[in-house]
């Protein structure tokens, strides 16, 4: 196995690839890339089992095809102190050492034979296939990825729920005190849904940006492909039933907050620090046109207050929030003013961002933030 490859690009397929590849790996073979040459391409594959990350990449003066498991730390560690020149790679498939030239010098790094890597998982014949925008894929991605959970022993709620229909496609995650709902027109005839988990949501935000135009994505009930350039990433998807998201969104909040986001957010962070480090609460109450904002610490003897100007339709209301979650919410949020409407204390409230007049998004999104309780005589405005 002998090939040419620009030391740049050879560069940037590892470093994106190799972002898969776990530090907790329970195979010695996946802290390796495979590397595959056939004819004047290189295929270099990166798993960790239950995501697989192929890139390609093209090369001169190949003398003989062959495959090999080259090491991940090494190969990156190697190529980051060249700059961009031609390299010439070699393989030994007695000793699977890989030797690599340059114009002042070479090394060699130990490899392994590539017979024993994982395959990559296949899709079976009822999969479903379509082409979603880039954007549209960034965009649902970004918007709902921070309201996942945290932790794995549930993986449904650690995951994005995509959900295709005919005209339209949504991008659902909730950790069970948030849920964020983004719906955009898709015109795609089908009928499907899929749960993405974290880990290949995030990689997938993170090849996307250079992309543009469409996205070929193919899925079954067990795995899912994203075709993405010269890149393929291919995942295990979240077996389970997601939550019925529709069912917890209420639908008569009569209670409408029109706010700025930054003064509420910037009065939020600075209310917080005197908030119970047990709780993170923070008690709105609106009444008029105002938002009064209060954190106290009673352990430490702390207390903050802030009055923010709103507009505001509605009875008086007091309602408490974990500061963090509001947080969250509102600097996911990208307009000037956001619409809260709210119930009473013990309801979901419900975040919405307001576009100006000349703006007309394609998309809509709602955020919900589950309230949290307050003592008895604090609920009344």
């Amino acid at each position: 196995m002998k090939f040419t490859v620009s030391s740049s690009a050879l560069l940037s397929v590892l470093s994106t690839t190799g972002k898969v590849i776990s530090s907790k790996n329970t195979l010695p073979i996946l802290d390796y890339f495979l590397f595959e040459l056939q004819g004047d391409t290189l295929k270099v594959t990166a798993s960790d089992l239950e995501t697989t990350f192929i890139g390609k990449v093209k090369v001169d003066g190949v003398e003989k095809e062959g495959v090999v498991a080259a090491p991940y730390k090494r190969m990156l560690d190697t190529l980051k102190e060249f700059s961009e020149q031609p390299l010439t790679i070699s393989v030994d498939t007695e000793t699977w050492k890989i030797n690599i030239r340059w114009a002042t010098g070479e090394i060699s790094i130990p490899g392994l034979s590539g017979l024993s890597y994982p395959t990559v998982p296949m899709l079976s014949d009822a999969k479903v296939a379509l082409d979603m925008d880039v954007d549209l894929l960034v965009d649902g991605i970004n918007k709902t990825i921070f309201a996942t959970a945290e932790g794995e022993l549930r993986p449904v709620m650690n995951s994005i729920f995509v959900n295709i229909e005919p005209s339209e496609v949504t991008f659902v995650a909730t950790d069970a005190h948030k849920l964020v709902k983004y719906s955009a027109q898709l015109e795609s005839g089908l009928t499907a849904s899929f749960i993405l988990p974290k880990k290949p949501a995030n990689l997938l935000k993170a090849a996307l940006v250079r992309e543009e135009g469409a996205i070929h994505t193919e899925f079954d009930n067990k795995n899912a492909m994203f075709h993405i350039g010269d890149f393929t990433l291919v995942c295990h998807l979240i077996e389970g039933t997601y939550p019925k998201y529709n069912s917890v969104i209420p639908q008569n909040n009569s209670n409408r907050v029109v706010v700025d986001r930054s003064e509420l957010l910037n009065g939020i962070k600075r209310v917080a620090v005197c908030s119970s480090q047990a709780t993170n609460l923070i008690k709105m109450s609106i009444n008029g046109d105002k938002i009064n904002l209060v954190a106290q610490d009673r352990d430490y003897s702390m207390s903050a207050t802030e009055n923010i100007s709103c507009e505001y339709e509605g009875t008086p209301i007091v309602i408490g929030f974990k500061s963090t979650f509001l947080v969250e919410i509102l600097s996911n949020t990208d307009t000037q003013s956001v619409l809260i409407e709210l119930g009473d204390h013990t309801r979901a409230g419900v975040f919405k961002p307001v576009y100006e007049a000349d703006e007309k998004p394609t998309f809509s999104i709602l955020m919900l933030l589950m309230p949290m309780m307050l003592p008895e005589d604090e609920t009344k405005a």
